[in-house]
Order: C-alpha cells, then sequence, then structure tokens
C-alpha cells in the first residue's frame, strides 16, 4: 500500500477526523492482522463488533481507527467518525483507487467469474505487473482489501465482484471504476434473493454505469440472458462513451471460438478470432465452459493492446486456484476431481459433463447448492436426471437439499446411487474411490473434508 493520511482517508469518506492526521501504510478490518502504521476498520459482523476491538488495535501500534461510535482518543492517535464504516471502508478504498492511474478490469457473473478473473490477470501478467483479487474476495470487505493492496508497482489490476442482492455491484464497481467490465454470464445463483434471471441480470449490470469513459464492457454474447442488452444497452444503464466487446461461438461477435474439442481431464483445445489474429491454443483445464473464460480473457487483452503471442502465452500457462477442477491421482488408481470450491445447477452440469467426458467408471458425489429459493427442490432433482442421462456409473448425493438429487438419479433408472444427511455420515460410510470421482457441492457443505479422506487412499 502506498501510505496516504488519515485525513486523506477522512475525506475519501466524509467522515470526521478527531485526534492527529497519521501516516497510514495498512488498512484492516481483523484486529489480529493490526501492525504499526495501520488503520482499523471496526466492521459489525454477525459474531463480532469490531469496535470491541478499538482498544486492542491502538495497543497493536494502529494510528488511527474507523468508527461508528465517539470515544477518547490516545495522544498521537486519530479516529475517523462515520455513520457507517462498511459503506465508508468502500469510500476510502475509491478515493485510494483514484491515486493509479492504470487500466482496471472488473469482472462479475454467476458462474465462472473467479476463474476468468484468474486466466484475464495469466494474460495481462505477459505485459503487466498486475494485482488481482485473492481468492474470492469479491463483497464490501474483499473488494477494499484488493485496492489497498495497490502499489505504485502495479500497472494493471483485476478485480473480482460478486454479489447477493440488488445494490451490492452498484457500491463495488463505484469504488473500483473500472476501464473494463467483464460479465461472464447470468445463471441462477441467488435467485432467492433476486426473485429471476431478470433480477440477476439487472444487478449484474449495476457495473455498467461505473465503467470509464471511452472504456469497455466485455459481454458472454451466447448467455441467453445477456443477449438482451443487444440493441438496449442504455436501459441497463451503458453509457453513451462505452464500447461493447461481444464473445461467443458464433462468428457475429467480436471475439469468437470455433474447432471446440475437449480433451478429457488433460484440457481444452479450441481456436479464438480476434481482430488482431487467430489463437490455437490448448486451455489446461477441462470443460467447455472454460473456453468462454478465454474468450473473455482474450478480449481483455486485445483491448489493452497486447500482442497476440503474448495473450496466447497468458491463456496456456493458466493453473486455476484450488478447489477447481483440480485433479489427483490417487494410489490406488482412481483420479479425484475436486470441484468442490462452490456450486450452482449450471456449474454442476459443466463438471459433469467433465466427467462424463472420461474413460472408465465414472461417479459423482455431489451436494447441496445454495441460494435458490423456491427453485431449490426442482433445480437439485434436474441435476439428479442430467447426471444420470450422462451415463455416470453412480452419485452419491449429501445434503438436506439434495435428496432431491438421489430422487432424480432414481427417477432416471440409475440403481447405483446413494444418500447422506451429512458429511460426517457419508465419511464413515466406508466408500473406496475407483475410476474416476468428481466432488462438487456449495463451499459451505465442506466437501474439502470428503477430498482429504480421499486423498489418503
Amino acid at each position: 500500500m502506498t501510505a496516504i493520511t488519515a485525513k486523506q482517508a477522512a475525506e475519501f469518506c466524509g467522515g470526521k477526523l478527531l485526534g492527529s492526521s497519521n501516516e497510514i501504510t495498512y488498512i484492516t478490518t481483523d484486529s489480529r492482522a493490526v501492525k504499526e502504521g495501520s488503520l482499523f476498520a471496526a466492521i459489525r459482523g454477525e459474531r463480532f463488533d469490531g469496535h470491541s476491538f478499538i482498544e486492542t488495535a491502538w495497543e497493536k501500534g494502529a494510528v488511527c481507527v474507523l468508527s461508528e461510535q465517539e470515544i477518547t482518543v490516545p495522544e498521537g492517535r486519530g479516529l475517523i467518525l462515520v455513520d457507517d464504516t462498511r459503506k465508508a471502508l468502500l469510500k476510502i478504498a475509491g478515493g485510494y483507487r483514484n491515486l493509479f492511474d492504470i487500466p482496471f478490469t472488473a469482472v462479475t457473473g454467476s458462474v465462472g467469474k473467479t476463474t476468468t478473473k484468474d486466466i484475464i490477470a495469466g494474460v495481462l501478467s505477459e505485459k503487466y505487473n498486475v494485482l488481482k483479487t485473492n481468492g474470492n474476495f469479491n463483497n464490501d470487505i474483499g473488494v477494499p482489501i484488493t485496492l489497498f493492496s495497490l502499489d505504485k508497482g502495479h500497472t494493471a489490476a483485476v478485480v473480482e465482484m460478486g454479489m447477493n442482492h440488488r445494490g451490492e455491484i452498484d457500491v463495488l464497481a463505484e469504488a473500483v471504476t473500472p476501464h473494463i467490465g467483464v460479465i461472464t454470464n447470468v445463471g441462477v445463483s441467488h435467485i432467492e434473493n433476486l426473485g429471476s434471471r431478470e433480477g440477476i441480470l439487472k444487478a449484474k449490470c449495476e457495473m455498467l454505469p461505473h465503467i470509464r469513459k471511452g472504456g469497455f464492457a466485455v459481454l458472454n454474447g451466447d448467455d441467453e440472458m445477456l443477449s438482451k442488452l443487444n440493441g438496449r444497452e442504455k436501459e441497463y444503464g451503458l453509457p453513451d462513451d462505452v464500447n461493447i466487446i461481444w464473445y461467443g461461438t458464433k462468428e457475429i461477435f467480436d471475439i469468437w471460438a470455433s474447432d471446440i474439442e475437449p480433451m478429457g481431464l488433460e484440457g481444452v483445445k479450441c481456436t479464438i478470432h480476434t481482430p488482431k489474429g487467430c489463437i490455437d491454443t490448448m486451455i489446461s483445464v477441462p470443460g467447455r465452459h472454460m473456453v468462454y473464460n478465454a474468450m473473455a480473457a482474450a478480449a481483455v487483452g486485445v483491448i489493452q493492446n497486447m500482442d497476440i503471442n503474448d495473450i496466447k502465452r497468458g491463456l496456456e500457462s493458466f493453473a486455476p486456484t484450488g478447489m477447481r477442477m483440480e485433479r489427483f491421482s490417487l494410489s490406488n488408481g482412481a483420479v479425484l476431481i475436486d470441484d468442490s470450491y462452490n456450486a450452482n445447477p449450471v456449474s454442476t452440469k459443466a463438471a459433469i459433463d467433465v466427467l462424463a467426458s472420461c474413460s472408465g467408471e465414472k461417479y459423482a458425489i455431489l451436494g447441496d447448492m445454495f441460494e435458490l429459493g423456491d427453485y431449490s427442490k426442482e433445480m437439485h432433482k434436474e441435476i439428479g436426471i442430467y447426471a444420470a442421462a450422462k451415463g455416470i456409473n453412480g452419485v452419491t448425493a449429501i445434503g438436506n437439499d439434495s435428496v432431491n438429487i438421489y430422487d432424480g438419479v432414481k427417477d432416471a433408472g440409475m440403481k447405483n446411487s446413494g444418500y447422506f444427511h451429512t458429511v460426517d455420515e457419508f465419511l464413515k460410510s466406508g466408500f473406496i474411490p475407483r475410476g474416476t470421482i468428481l466432488l462438487k457441492a456449495s463451499h459451505s457443505m465442506h466437501f474439502n473434508k470428503i477430498a482429504d479422506y480421499l486423498k489418503k487412499f
């Protein structure tokens, strides 16, 4: 982080500075991470209230705190008084971001935004020193933490933005104000909170008004919801001075892919057509959906006037982060595909497609997909039917909602299936892996426990 003063931070968020205006060299919401020169933001959470740790933060070297409570400030320290520390933290982050005149790319979408963010960063890294979101730090705490990691050595940034409700992308994009905004797709994640796919589309499009003048919106033209924007961009907030780059698998798009050839667990081959030339590439992560991530990354590379060979190198050097299509060869000869970082109906079907492309016996261990609301029963059952139709040899469903996966599998006539209420119940079952095994569930199902168990074989 480049140093700012407490006075600057207060000006960024419209807060009232009490006490001294010291130099801030680190900003955190975690009192355990406070060090000399820190600004500690006291956030009210579900389990803890950061205001309870203000004294501790000062003792550990914090030079300033961001607080909703006016309290006595020790000599030589500062306190920025605000109405809402979460909102103020984002505004400070936005002010800090504006100190950097470098290209920013923001990524959102229902499925694949973390992988897309990573592959875009990989492409840009062939030319730039890139700051990217760590993991999926993509909410109103994670985005500021990412922005505060910027320093004078960075020459580009890629920021992931997530949401559960309307209005969340709006405030994140206001802080990031990207030059390039990427929307990967509009699925059914968070439909419980947003009511419909149209509601999800509008929420994702909250990014568009915040793209900087002369910037670019990079949109998936194959997505049935995003394609509705074509000719109606202004209705969804796109400014007149922002350009659109469409990508997809049809020649009508600005960036398009052909000759898509899944290579099992080795990855997927394709040719990506761009205004700068064609890229024949092999992406080392399996699944046709990876072609879309690669096209988005190629689009960003083209916008940033990168050499076509540098874009190709960036695509081919990509490796996924943990629990996203990770492959493990077990000592007993079985193969584990761990794709259990998160799950929704679209990504689960894509993972099943990858499993179906494997040779030999194929088994899926599937868990609950959350935030589907009234659609949950139907969508879980549909996954079971889909798995059976793809020729999977056996399906094990785990979780309260996943009983519907089990029902779907049985209704489709698959006999080799099982159901467990909890992960711990499954772990006691004595399951022995063979063939290729897919793990897929929402993150809070803790399928990492199953992965650790299977890796012992």
